[in-house]
């Protein structure tokens, strides 16, 4: 695992001197994603460098790493699982390595196959190539967003990229203005969605996308999707339970490739525990689990860890988050770069800081809510489709505007709201923090008339991703929409960065994308069953995972915020929320965050989630813009 960073130089003629004490900065600046070793290449327009976590062939795999006659050059940030089948057939067809490592794999793949090369890797990565002869470079992103990569033209012509914004603004160039449309879609979901990134003029390179840069001017293609098969005959629920367990042990196998020790996250969930079962299964020697509690009971998932550790007969590992731990907030806010408002942020990176003293690689569950169904809101959503079938008038003219009417905080007001809406747009609405109508209430007016045709165009574009879904069914929408957006711009976000912080390797793998591929063509009556979520991964785990744990109720990665917020971090988010320089950024209504403050205060609402997104927002304001030398 690495990190990456360079650009392109527009003036041919650079001095080098210059150029390599500025990529320096850029690779230094992210140092955490890969302590063991710097590599850097300065030559012609070209400047690429990266920063080294050393898993496989740690005597070897100094990047950046070139083709036989030196014209490729590769810098490589993940893992490819089948790196010695692809090399394989690669020295099959002439080609001649120096190194054991997955990055010679990868560029010399892109030499034989070009493009077509993506369809070959299987793993997690962001990675450039530059053709030192033909001046192009060649940038992609797994298919699922498991690696980040951002880019930008920038206006003295230069063309950057890194695995985080940091490295870009470190280049310089920048203007760090707000992305209006960014910060509104921040309001709306809690992160900044892959369509957007906070500053103007900087993009992130979309999951399954590549970017080819040539004679200054880019083009970017999709590579791959998730793609629901509605032509796929149907079969039996023996037959995908049989070949869901076949595929499942395939895809952690492949994950436990490593010349360093490994060891996974287990937080007591269907998900995590499926991961623990079949590494216990493939490894010779006790798995090593790694879980995080808390001393609030409802937030406590220990016990259930406890019970999958002894079960499966871990080498297992706890450690306790308590409300002294927030003073690392600041650093969490530096780490995400743009703003995040996921507060089990603050348990990932514990939880990863604890795994890092025993292992350098983890594996961990995510993924297998958006994959199989296993969040709540679907099952609230259908439950509320009754509403839909109520004639458009009755929805819009009784039911929404009676919601309008009522005053701010009354019971039922964004209930109301919701069942109104239709659809993908209740969805939408119910996955909002800040939904239309509260954001509108938010919005300072001044700020609310900058917005122009800006405003709700995060949720316009989730509408337009869920209805893209050509054959699949209402829950399958969901679970494209999810899997496109959710899922990428904040679970994979989190674990990614939390991760990289602490210089451990996050393996993911209910995402491998042939398990993937294969679950798109099980049915979605299969993955939600009535009010029975992950129905097809539970049957599937049956006699394997303890029946406490699949049969338990959804609880979540939660933290406490709620009561923290009332007490030991009361003070400071009422400073800061209050102070006069957050006020003067001019975004929000005073008096609207006051009765914020004041209701979730008085228990008369909980507002823990809204509080912290603007606390995060407002930390991030003055890591990012107002220091202009954090850097």
């Amino acid at each position: 695992m690495c990190g990456i960073a360079g650009f392109i130089s527009r003036d041919r003629g650079a001095s080098l001197e210059p150029r390599e004490a500025l990529l320096d900065r850029m690779c230094k600046v992210i140092a955490y994603r890969g302590p063991d070793e710097q590599g850097m290449v300065v030559r012609g327009r070209a400047a690429l460098g990266m920063r080294r976590l050393s898993i496989i062939d740690l005597e070897g795999g100094q990047q950046p790493i070139y083709t036989e006659d030196g014209n490729l050059a590769i810098v490589f940030n993940g893992e490819i699982y089948n790196f010695r089948e692809l090399r394989r057939e690669l020295e099959s067809l002439g080609h001649r390595f120096r190194s054991k490592s997955d990055t010679e794999v990868v560029v010399h793949a892109f030499e034989e196959y070009g493009v077509d090369c993506l369809s070959k890797l299987r793993g997690m990565f962001a990675f450039a190539i530059w053709n030192f002869r033909e001046e192009t470079l060649f940038i992609a992103r797994d298919r699922v967003g498991k690696k980040p990569l951002f880019y930008s033209q920038i206006p003295n012509g230069d063309f950057v990229f890194g695995s985080e914004l940091k490295t870009l603004l470190v280049h310089g160039g920048l203007t760090r203005s707000i992305d209006k449309s960014a910060l509104d879609a921040y309001l709306t979901f809690g992160y900044v969605p892959e369509e957007f990134c906070i500053f103007e003029g900087v993009r992130k390179l979309p999951p399954g996308h590549y970017v080819v840069l040539k004679n200054g001017e880019t083009s970017v293609r999709q590579y791959w999707d998730f793609k629901f098969d509605a032509d796929e005959p149907e079969q039996s629920e023996e037959y995908y339970v049989r070949t869901l367990r076949e595929k499942l042990e395939e895809a952690v196998r492949v994950r436990m490739i490593s010349d360093v020790p490994l060891g996974a996250f287990l937080s007591g969930g269907v998900d995590s525990s499926t991961v623990v079962a079949y590494m216990s299964k493939l490894s010779d020697t006790p798995v090593k689990t790694f879980s995080i509690g808390f001393n609030e009971d409802s937030f406590d998932e220990l016990k259930y860890a406890r019970v999958a550790a002894k079960h499966f007969g871990t080498e297992h590992h706890e450690f306790v988050v308590t409300p002294d731990l927030v003073e690392i907030i600041d650093e969490l806010v530096w780490h995400f770069d743009e703003p995040f408002a996921d507060s089990s942020a603050l348990p990932t990176f514990m939880v990863s800081k604890l795994a890092r003293e025993y292992v350098t690689v983890v594996l961990s569950g995510d993924g297998g809510d958006e994959l199989f169904g296993g969040y709540t809101r679907y099952t609230t959503n259908e439950s509320r489709d009754v509403f839909a079938r109520l004639p458009h008038g009755i929805r819009t003219g009784v039911l929404q505007k009676l919601s309008m009417s009522l005053p701010h905080g009354a019971p039922g007001k964004n209930y109301l709201y919701n069942i109104g809406l239709a659809g993908n747009d209740r969805y939408i609405d119910s996955i909002s923090h800040f939904n239309g109508p509260r954001r509108r209430a938010l919005y300072a007016k001044g700020y609310a008339e900058e917005l122009n045709g800006t405003f709700g165009i995060g949720e316009e574009l989730y509408r337009k991703l869920a209805d893209a879904v050509g054959g699949g069914s209402a829950i399958d929408k969901l679970l494209y929409l999810d899997s496109k957006t959710y899922l990428p711009g904040d679970i994979l976000t989190k674990v990614d960065r939390m991760s990289m912080a602490n210089s451990l390797e996050a393996r993911v793998p209910l995402l491998d994308h042939k398990l993937i591929e294969f679950v798109m063509t099980i049915p979605s009556t299969l993955k939600m069953n009535g009010s029975v979520s992950k129905y097809i991964l539970k049957k599937a785990m049956e006699g394997t995972v303890p029946n406490e744990i699949l049969h338990r109720s959804k609880q979540g990665f939660g933290v406490p915020i709620g009561e923290w917020i009332k007490q030991q971090l009361r003070a400071r988010i009422v400073s800061d929320l209050r102070d006069q320089r957050t006020r003067e950024r001019g975004y929000f209504d005073e008096k609207y965050i006051d009765t914020l403050l004041d209701e979730h205060q008085r228990n008369r609402r909980d507002h823990s989630h809204e509080l912290w997104m603007l606390w995060m927002l407002e930390l991030w304001h003055r890591r990012y813009v107002d220091d202009l030398t954090f850097i």
